[in-house]
């Protein structure tokens, strides 16, 4: 078993060393501070930079340095003075001495309790709490009360497509999640656990095109290439190749909005001075 071990805790660069260790078998079954001694010993030894900085073992612990090919985002954590070293300390390791006294596993375990304290009283706190029910509202308070005021939506989101915004304020749309978040409410008042009195907690396009009475079915293409033969008005203006297209496709369910960002970005990409007939030619 090899390790590296590096001390670089100290911001005169000339204090710094590096010693590569070959663990007798004896070693491994023993505890770390064997290998912090070792170095300690080894530092202080070294006449150019002992008498200049001499090292403590008392004062200092061990840190595995984490791979920096690992896929983990893991943080350095100190070793433990009475740990084995097989336990904690992988082969061909690089170790790094810090300053700061190094814990017991006793001493660790007590920390790690603590946090684990922490974790269910946060939980036990959380499941104290109600989360109001108003449409956009995303306050908690505590079960029956106090209520805090709050900022909410009269009626629920619709998710169509790429397009998010609230069914009470379809001039506020978003593309974006956090956008949508932000969107603020349309309505003041205080803060409630009471439900909702609705059946659905968001709408979709299905939802949007029977509110419009057009119900949840889309018309067939032979339904539509009837209404136009017999003088029907589902294209656009009648003269304009995209704006017959923007029609047809609002026949079937396409916001007019997300159609012109599509030709904006053909226009865009054309570069300046693009007109409608070069949409057109590229649109074929």
């Amino acid at each position: 078993m090899k390790v590296i071990i590096q001390y670089q805790d100290n911001l005169d660069v000339s204090l710094h060393k590096t010693l590569k260790i070959t663990l007798p078998k004896s070693w491994k079954n023993g505890p770390t501070s064997k290998l912090l001694k070792q170095f300690v010993e080894s530092y202080n030894g070294n006449e150019a930079i002992g008498p200049r900085n001499p090292l403590k073992e008392e004062d200092l612990h061990l840190e595995v340095v984490p791979d920096e090919n690992s896929m983990t985002d893991a943080s350095p954590v100190a070793l433990a003075s009475d740990a084995t070293t097989i336990d904690v300390i992988p082969d061909r390791a690089t170790l790094a001495v810090k300053h700061g006294k190094a814990p017991t596993i006793a001493e660790l375990n007590k920390v790690e309790e603590e946090k684990k304290s922490k974790m269910r009283e946060a939980k036990a706190a959380e499941k104290a709490l109600s989360r109001c029910t108003h449409f956009g509202c995303q306050k908690r308070f505590p079960k029956g009360g106090p209520y805090p005021p709050c900022a909410y939506h009269k009626l629920p989101p619709v998710f169509h497509e790429t397009a998010k915004f609230w069914s009470c304020c379809p001039n506020k749309k978003a593309y974006d999640w956090d956008d949508f978040q932000s969107i603020p409410g349309c309505l003041t008042g205080t803060c409630t656990d009471e439900k909702v009195d609705t059946t659905k907690q968001f709408l979709g396009g299905s939802d949007l095109r029977e509110a419009a009475g057009e119900k949840s079915k889309l018309r067939s293409i032979d339904d539509f290439n009837k209404e136009m033969e017999g003088g029907g008005s589902g294209s656009g203006s009648g003269g304009n190749v995209l704006d017959d297209m923007g029609g047809v496709l609002g026949k079937i369910g396409v916001e007019k909005e997300l159609f012109e960002q599509v030709i904006q970005g053909i226009k865009t990409s054309l570069g300046e001075g693009a007109t409608d007939a070069m949409v057109e030619k590229e649109l074929g």
